[in-house]
């Protein structure tokens, strides 16, 4: 176990196991740290509350010390942890995510792909976009990255040059895959998204479904590109 109150600042994958209607269901949200504040990606679905506070204890990071949640999209195994969250923290927790990922999350507007309507959340959302820079763990890029959903953002650390591309790329065994296409909802769209990693200096990934990768990312990238498909 890495004790993250070793380093000033940071990223790494936050990994969640949990049951999902008797099956068992993992996923890998991302954990950002600085000196003074944690910020959790993600939140899983609902019913993971105890569940994040140990997996933070563990961590050496108390649940007081978690400021910010970032949600990377609409998706119900996303966002379904967060009523909780906030509900915990009272008024500390801040939610970030962009700016069209606001009506799906605070309930206003049916989800896409479940029709249903999230719970409403008891403060407001602060608003994302693309490019928008982040101070706090060292840094944090936003990157729109639409296609799995309209709303989707991946965040890029830049002290750790590491992507955390929510459901924009899939992973298996350490293996850079591309998105899942029964799930995404423009898959032409999705592949512009993954041309944008082109551009940067990527040293890991972390994706929700899959976890973490290290080896040849920018081989991995330019033959998703080439394939057109997931692989």
């Amino acid at each position: 176990m890495l004790n993250l109150a070793d380093r000033s600042s940071g990223v790494k994958a936050f990994r969640l196991d949990m049951d999902a209607n008797g099956q068992p269901f993992v996923i890998h949200a991302a954990l950002l740290w600085d000196e003074q504040e944690a910020i959790l990606v993600d939140t899983g679905i609902p019913g993971q509350l105890e569940l994040i506070r140990s997996r933070l204890e563990e961590e050496s990071i108390p649940f007081e010390r978690l400021t910010k949640v970032i949600i990377t999209h609409q998706d119900r195994d996303h966002i379904g942890g967060l009523p909780e969250l906030l509900q915990a923290s009272g008024d500390r927790l801040e939610v970030l995510a962009h700016e069209t990922a606001i009506p799906y999350i605070t309930g206003e507007t049916p989800l896409i792909k479940s029709k249903a309507l999230a719970p409403p959340l008891p403060a407001a959302v602060t608003p994302l976009h693309d490019g928008e820079l982040l101070p706090i763990a060292g840094g944090i890029r936003i990157l729109h990255t639409p296609g799995h959903t309209p709303d989707h953002i991946s965040l890029y650390h830049m002290p750790s040059k590491t992507l955390i591309t929510g459901d924009a790329l899939t992973s298996q065994e350490g293996v850079l895959q591309s998105f899942d296409p029964k799930f995404t909802l423009d898959t032409d769209l999705a592949m512009q998204s993954v041309a944008k990693f082109l551009e940067l200096e990527i040293d890991r990934v972390i994706t929700y479904h899959g976890g973490v990768c290290d080896d040849q990312i920018k081989e991995r990238l330019h033959a998703i590109l080439a394939n057109k498909t997931s692989v």
